[in-house]
């Protein structure tokens, strides 16, 4: 390895800095909101077969992995989205272990876009930051283990085991793009994700179920709105109820380990609220849309069990209790919170990779949130965890990334594709 060494990698990496803001660009500028990944999806296959890899697209079979216990329900079809799946097979002796790096192309809405300071597709360079709608969350990963591949190619040498570069749909709402490449037969000795977690490496993190109230009123004229009950209201106490579960649950007592000194780790989040057909008439039906989180080691059954007994009391104790009704509708995240041993060799080959290149040991931090290493880690048995770059506003206003961060992200993972992959020389080779 005296020929791989890290100064070399920092080079080559530091070569391909303007391929990779230009790459990030290309993608900000891709709206790859839910349903419309395709044109996203199109850059990185062509990226993908640009390194030489072989490509695999296929559209998700929702009946295939619908009886999978990782299984969410999903929110519109999957007709004509696709997963991409860039596959490295060592030409040269295979003597390392496999690595997945998977990661998500999909974003999230981009709220009301008076509140942008420029187009949130239209990426903006500020020094050493790209701003736009996906840069940070997780487009700047995907150009990271993008680079890292490529560097290693430039330097002449391949992994010496399979590589799949993963970049999949709908990690957003239900992760079942990531669970279909699992269903699909990928696996491997080790699974990366580049989110963007501030060059941190994740520890745990939350299981996360999305869930709607929907709720029917008693509509009159609102000329007489005092003598019905407007769904909207109703809703709105059903939600109040709900977060006496979330102040039980951060209790000091009630949490899990990992989340022990966080300020506030469950968050029960109001997402969508709508309701009401018109001004003069008292509201027929209301939907609120809820994400609730909770920790590692609890299961979706007994999460729905306990916010089913609460809505139900909270419904019966109301003095209108029997003039109104609700129901609960499951879509989206039905996802298990998980805890990484961070003594697996692919966990402590990271943390050397990033204390050798950076000259300092790299934070650890457990997630609020959810990400796509749940499927690896809970169903795959594949040992797995999130590192990527630094950024903020993710799902916020004025999303960016830093480049410096990026480039020190794809270091990084290019040595980490080198010690645990192992590498052969192309020179070698041809």
């Amino acid at each position: 390895m005296n020929t791989l060494n890290e100064q070399r990698i920092l080079d080559a990496i530091a070569s391909l800095k303007d391929e990779a803001v230009d790459m990030l660009c290309e993608l900000v500028r891709q709206p790859s909101l839910l349903g419309d990944e395709a044109s996203a999806q199109a850059v990185m296959a062509g990226r993908f077969a640009g390194l030489g890899l072989k490509i695999d697209e296929f559209e998700i079979d929702e009946a295939r992995i619908r009886p999978h216990p990782g299984y969410s329900p999903s929110l519109i079809s999957y007709d004509g989205r696709h997963n991409v799946v860039g596959i490295h097979k060592p030409v040269g002796p295979a003597t390392g272990r496999s690595l997945i790096l998977n990661g998500h192309i999909d974003v999230v809405p981009i709220g009301h876009p008076r509140l942008w300071t420029t187009p949130p597709f239209a990426p903006r360079l500020d020094g050493d930051r790209v701003y736009g709608r996906g840069a940070c969350d997780m487009k700047a990963g995907l150009v990271a283990y993008t680079m890292a591949f490529k560097a290693l190619q430039q330097l002449g040498f391949e992994p010496a085991a399979p590589v799949f570069l993963q970049s999949v749909i709908e990690e957003e709402c239900t992760g079942n793009g990531a669970l279909a490449c699992l269903v699909a037969g990928y696996t491997a000795d080790a699974a990366l994700i580049p989110e963007p977690s501030q060059e941190e490496i994740i520890t745990a993190q939350m299981g996360v179920m999305w869930l709607a109230i929907e709720v029917f009123g008693v509509p009159v004229h609102a000329s007489r709105a005092h003598e019905g009950i407007p769904a909207t209201t109703f809703a709105q106490y059903l939600v109040d109820q709900l977060r006496e579960l979330e102040r039980q649950w951060n209790e000091p007592a009630a949490r899990h380990p990992m989340y022990c000194d966080h300020e506030h780790p469950i968050n029960f989040n109001l997402g969508k609220f709508s309701g009401g057909e018109w001004a003069s008439s008292v509201p027929t039906h209301c939907r609120a849309d809820l994400r609730l989180g909770y920790y590692p080691g609890k299961k979706t059954a007994q999460v729905k069990a306990e916010v089913e007994a609460l809505l139900k009391a909270a419904h019966a104790r109301h003095p209108q209790a029997a003039n109104v009704g609700y129901e609960i509708v499951y879509q989206g995240f039905q996802s298990e919170g998980l805890v990484v041993d961070m003594e697996q060799p692919a966990m402590k080959t990271l943390i050397q990779c990033h204390q050798d290149l950076l000259k300092v040991k790299p934070g650890q931090t457990a997630l609020t949130s959810t990400t796509d290493v749940k499927f690896f880690h809970l169903y795959g048995k594949i040992p797995s965890t999130c590192y990527g770059p630094v950024g903020e506003n993710a799902h916020g206003i004025d999303e960016w990334v830093s480049i410096e961060s990026m480039q020190r992200v794809a270091a990084v993972y290019a040595l980490f594709i080198a010690r645990w992959c192992g590498v052969n020389r192309l020179a070698d080779l041809s």
